[in-house]
């Protein structure tokens, strides 16, 4: 038996079964994870930061033959190309453009005017409103418990706040004007950040929420990539073994604790600058990028003004390091991006066993709630 299906305004929004979402994780959501999900009932994404123009081209047309379900793609709205990956989510009729860095008015309206689901991940109530203000279809709201990069607040005082704000019941300054104070909110939130089974969806939901996202369990299910020796590394730990590093490329980075982990934190900054260059130098050689194109992405990231030229040049570390340990098997040369949940995850399911248990477990809790009224 499958579970029950779960409609709220974010499934209708993207035409899945489950309030469920896979991220879009660099060198881990690829076709077989991000189908494997569609097939499952929730919404995969496909991470597109890591690969060249042709890779997602590949990438795409490959999931397309795995699925005929809705998936997303995730896509850096900083890159240079990033209109040219616009048109091709628009050829290729994907359903849903994620965002890490929220794209600006212009390139929402394109995708909207196209069918395609625009929804950014933000990490703050006044930048919910904003991309709502620009068209904006949904948010992702991911708390500090998160992987990858990620913010201060837990999700559990980030996600009512986002919800508050664009229900016009925030505070000054942050305060959707499109919703009546109390009502829903304007768009629908996915929360994100320390979910992993049905009591966190229905949690969620009793917040205002309509949808949980997920990083860190969709890797450690058995359609992931990843090689096994690296997911045995996750699950063998608990759950004050991750940190957050700024050490990697300059911003705030949860990862699991590891000694290259530690060497980065205790070393100097001249030396991880000068690492983060060789590692930026391969990358380019691996992807086929130009300097001059490094370069203007670089510049395009400054003049946002959310890093310093220091972070810019550090953000180098990321990609090949991420590789290192997620696809290369290399934990000692690598870095292992994960939740704080990690240390509540210990098997492998597939996806489709992953989310009927998260769908069974929560129609379970939804009906026990019910002995409360």
């Amino acid at each position: 038996m499958t579970a029950p299906a779960l409609s709220t305004r974010f499934t209708d929004l993207v035409g899945v079964k489950y309030p469920i979402v896979q991220t879009g994780m660099g060198w881990v959501s690829g076709p077989a994870l991000t189908s494997s999900t569609a097939n499952a009932g929730g919404l995969g994404i496909l991470a597109s930061a890591t690969m060249t123009f042709a890779e997602l081209e590949t990438a795409i047309a490959r999931t397309k033959t795995l699925t005929d379900k809705p998936f997303g793609v995730n896509l850096r709205a900083d890159a240079t190309d990033a209109p040219e990956r616009i048109d091709l989510l628009i050829r290729e009729g994907v359903k849903v453009a994620s965002f890490a860095l929220a794209p600006k008015p212009e390139l929402i309206a394109k995708l909207k005017d196209h069918g395609i689901v625009v929804i950014p991940s933000i990490g703050a109530a006044k930048h919910a409103v904003k991309v709502a203000s620009w068209g904006a279809d949904a948010v992702i709201v991911q708390g500090g418990e998160g992987g990858g990069h990620t913010g201060p607040v837990a999700t559990t005082l980030l996600l009512p706040s986002v919800i508050d704000a664009l229900s016009g019941a925030g505070s000054a300054g942050e305060r959707a004007e499109s919703s009546p104070p109390g009502g829903p909110p304007s768009i629908p939130v996915v929360a994100a950040g320390g979910f992993f089974d049905g009591r966190g969806l229905v949690a969620a939901l009793a917040y205002g929420a309509e949808g949980v996202a997920m990083g860190t369990r969709f890797l450690l299910t058995s359609d992931s990539a990843v090689p096994d020796s690296v997911k045995q590394e996750y699950l063998q730990r608990g759950l004050g073994d991750t940190v957050v590093s700024t050490k990697v490329d300059g911003m705030p980075h949860r990862v699991l604790r590891t000694q290259l982990v530690e060497a980065l934190e205790s070393g100097s900054g001249i030396r991880a600058l000068a690492a983060a260059a060789r590692n930026a130098n391969e990358f380019k050689q691996m992807t086929g990028m130009r300097w001059t194109t490094m370069l203007r992405d670089g510049r395009t990231m400054r003049k946002s003004g959310e890093r310093t030229w220091q972070q810019v040049i550090m953000a180098g570390n990321t990609p090949m390091l991420l590789k290192a340990g997620l696809v290369e098997g290399r934990t000692d040369a690598g870095v292992l991006a994960s939740g704080q949940v990690v240390g509540m995850i210990d098997d492998l399911p597939s996806c489709d066993e992953l989310i009927q248990s998260i769908m069974v477990q929560a129609h379970a809790r939804i009906d026990a709630l019910k002995n409360f009224s």
